[in-house]
């Protein structure tokens, strides 16, 4: 008996900036500012949720910043010293923490600080870790009133960075 497994993927072409782009080359068909990607909406929850016109533009853009902000970070921060893993020949010294990963660390702070610990630990579960309602929650209640606060979260973020007006 063979087990044939399929991703499940909801796919959608959008449209991106090109990476490739050259300013300093006038734009034409080797050289477009925008171009077609394929996307797949179930990236993240942020993705569905944007999919679904849940969440508007600006919502997306502060998930997004959020999302690389907390990735910069090293994901659930800075990793403490274990005094009880014995340490083997060819084993490295732990990498120093980098001026990127405090700037990140600062600017989650400024963030828990703005939004408190239950709406920051909400964007994180779900902008940061990619976590849906449905992962954290069964109770149809409670994850409408997570979709309320992640939206209220995300416009307070998108004013603190500028990007809501």
């Amino acid at each position: 008996m063979s087990l044939k497994i399929t991703p499940k993927l909801n796919i959608d072409v959008v449209e991106v900036d090109n990476p490739y782009f050259s300013a300093d080359h006038a734009e034409g068909p080797s050289n477009l500012k925008r171009i077609k990607a394929v996307k797949n909406l179930r990236e993240s929850a942020v993705e569905t949720l944007y999919a679904r016109g849940k969440l508007d533009d600006a919502q997306k853009k502060a998930a997004d910043r959020f999302r690389a902000t907390w990735e910069a970070a090293g994901g659930a921060g800075a990793g403490a010293m274990d005094y009880a893993q014995i340490r083997v020949d060819g084993g490295g010294a732990k990498e120093p923490i980098s001026d990127r990963q405090v700037d990140a660390g600062k600017a989650l702070r400024d963030c828990r600080v703005l939004l408190g610990r239950r709406n920051y630990e909400l964007v994180v579960k779900v902008a940061g870790q990619g976590l849906s309602f449905s992962d954290i929650t069964v109770v149809d209640r409670t994850r409408n009133t997570m979709a309320d606060n992640l939206r209220d979260a995300l416009d307070d973020l998108g004013k603190m960075w500028g990007i809501v007006k």
